[in-house]
C-alpha cells in the first residue's frame, strides 16, 4: 500500500521532509512501475467452436446475442462482481483488450457496463487503447456506433482467410462476403485503429491461397495484421483430425515458405514486422500485446483469463460454473488470493522468452540491472552458436548490428535479438537450447 506524504506525520524537521518527501516519491515510482496498467477481458461467448480452437469458450449458437441470451447476461453480472472485487494499484489502466469467444455478441449496454465497472474501479486513462476482439457477420453498424460511444477505440477483426472454402474447412462462421461487408462497416464508423488476423497452415491451404490471403488484406488497408501459424492443439476437432505434420497439412518446408512470403509481402507494403506474428504500419503497433511482450504485470478478467500481478501467475477456472464459484471465493476472500511468487529463474526465462519475440529483442543492460552481472554469460553460451547460422543477432545501442561479437561474452548494453525472418521462423530450436542452459 502506498504512504502518503500527507501521512509522513508533523513532527519532521522541514530540512529533512524534503530529503524524505523525495524519496517517497521515488519509491512510488518504483512501485508504480510493477502496478498493473493494462487489463484483458475474456468474452467467452461463440456462435460454434472453430475445429482449431483450445480456448476456453461457450457455444451459444447462431441466434443467441446480449440482448437475448440469459447467459451472456449471467456472465457478464459475475465478471463485473470480479472487477468490483479486484484491489486496485492506484495506477489507472492505459489498455483494455476483449478477447474471447466473441466479443461482439455483447450488447453494446453490457459492453459500456464492463467498461464503467474497470473505470469505476480500476480507472482508465483519458488516452487508453481500448481493443475489441469481433467476428465478420457477428455486429450492426449501430453496435459499432455504440461500442465506439462506450470507448473502444481499436478493433480486432477475425478474418482467417480470403477463401470460402478454407473457412468452411476450419468451421468459422462466417464467408468472405461477410469480411468484406464488416470491414465497409469499421470504414463507415471511421475506427482509428484496426487489425485483420489471418492463419496460415490451414489443412489443404496452398501457397497461392495464402498470397491471396496477404495481397487482399493490404488492399484493404488496415493499420495492423497478424499473421499466425496453425497449431495442432490434441484437444480440437483438428486434432482429433489430424496428426501435425500429415496430409493435408502444409509440409514444414511450406510452412515457413508461408512466413517468409507473409514478411515479404507486408514489409514491402509499409508495415513493420514488429513481433514474431505481428505487423503494424507506424504508430500503430498494438500497445496491450506489447504489455505481455515486454513480461510488464497486467489483470485479466473472466473464465479462463490469466493475471500477473505483483509477481504472481494465476489462470482462472475454464468452464462457466468452476469460475463462478472462483469468483465467489474471491468475494468471500476480499479480493486477495494467496499465490505463490514467480522465482527469479521464472522471471528471467519470461523475459527472454516473451522480449525475443519482438523485432528489437532485449535490452542486456536493464538484464543485467534485473537479474545480475553473471547472467549474460549462460545466454551467450547458449546462443552463440546461433549467431553463426544467422539467427541471433546482436545490436549496439545506435542499433547497429555487430558483425563479430565477442565469442567469450555479450557486451553489457545493446540488444540481443532473433533475425528476421530466419531467427523468427527458428525461435522454438533457439527457445529450447537457451531454457535448457538457464533452467
Amino acid at each position: 500500500m502506498l504512504i502518503k506524504s500527507s501521512e509522513l506525520g508533523s513532527s519532521l524537521k522541514p530540512e529533512g521532509e524534503k530529503k524524505v518527501v523525495n524519496s517517497l516519491q521515488n519509491a512510488e515510482k518504483v512501485i508504480h512501475s510493477k502496478a498493473p496498467r493494462s487489463a484483458y477481458i475474456h468474452i467467452p461467448f461463440c456462435r460454434r467452436r472453430c475445429y482449431y480452437c483450445d480456448f476456453p469458450v461457450s457455444v451459444v449458437g447462431d441466434k443467441a446475442t446480449g440482448s437475448t441470451s440469459g447467459t451472456i447476461e449471467q456472465y457478464v453480472g459475475v465478471l463485473c462482481q470480479e472487477i468490483a472485487t479486484t484491489v486496485a494499484s492506484g495506477c489507472s489502466l492505459d489498455t483494455v483488450f476483449f478477447g474471447g469467444g466473441t466479443p461482439s455478441l455483447l450488447s453494446v449496454e453490457q459492453l459500456g457496463r464492463i467498461l464503467q465497472t474497470i473505470d469505476q474501479q480500476l480507472g482508465i486513462a483519458h488516452q487508453a487503447e481500448i481493443s475489441m476482439e469481433i467476428d465478420p457477420g457477428t455486429f450492426s453498424l449501430e453496435q459499432l456506433k455504440g461500442y465506439q460511444t462506450a470507448g473502444v477505440n481499436r478493433i480486432s477483426l477475425g478474418v482467417q482467410a480470403f477463401q470460402d472454402e478454407l473457412l468452411k474447412a476450419c468451421g468459422r462462421s462466417h464467408n468472405v462476403t461477410d469480411i468484406f461487408a464488416s470491414v465497409d462497416l469499421l470504414r463507415q464508423v471511421e475506427v482509428p485503429d484496426f487489425s485483420l488476423d489471418l492463419i496460415s497452415g490451414l489443412p489443404h491451404q496452398t501457397l497461392d491461397q495464402w498470397q491471396e490471403s496477404l495481397e487482399t488484406a493490404v488492399q484493404l488497408a488496415p493499420t495492423h495484421i497478424s499473421c499466425y501459424d496453425l497449431i495442432i492443439e490434441p484437444v480440437t476437432a483438428f486434432g482429433r483430425q489430424y496428426a501435425p505434420g500429415a496430409k493435408p497439412l502444409p509440409t514444414d518446408d511450406t510452412a515457413a515458405q508461408m512466413y517468409r512470403l507473409a514478411q515479404q509481402i507486408l514489409t514491402r507494403a509499409g508495415y513493420e514486422h514488429y513481433e514474431i506474428s505481428n505487423y503494424a504500419l507506424p504508430g500503430h503497433q498494438c500497445r496491450h500485446n506489447r504489455v505481455y511482450w515486454e513480461n510488464r504485470p497486467y489483470y485479466g478478467f473472466g473464465m479462463g483469463a490469466a493475471s500477473y500481478v505483483q509477481g504472481r501467475r494465476f489462470t482462472r477456472p475454464r468452464t462457466r460454473w468452476d469460475y463462478y464459484a472462483w469468483v465467489q471465493q474471491l468475494i468471500e476472500a476480499d479480493g486477495v488470493l494467496d499465490e505463490p511468487e514467480l522465482s527469479e529463474t521464472d522471471v528471467l526465462l519470461e523475459t527472454l522468452m516473451l522480449g525475443l519475440r519482438l523485432a528489437e529483442g532485449v535490452n542486456l543492460s536493464t538484464l543485467i540491472q534485473k537479474f545480475g552481472d553473471k547472467t549474460l554469460e549462460p545466454i551467450w553460451t547458449a546462443l552463440h552458436p546461433y549467431f553463426y547460422k544467422g539467427w541471433i543477432e546482436v545490436v549496439e545501442e545506435d542499433r547497429a548490428v555487430i558483425d563479430q561479437p565477442n565469442p567469450q561474452k555479450l557486451p553489457s548494453n545493446g540488444r540481443l535479438r532473433l533475425s528476421d525472418p530466419e531467427g523468427f521462423l527458428f525461435s522454438n530450436t533457439v527457445l529450447a537450447d537457451l531454457f535448457k542452459n538457464l533452467d
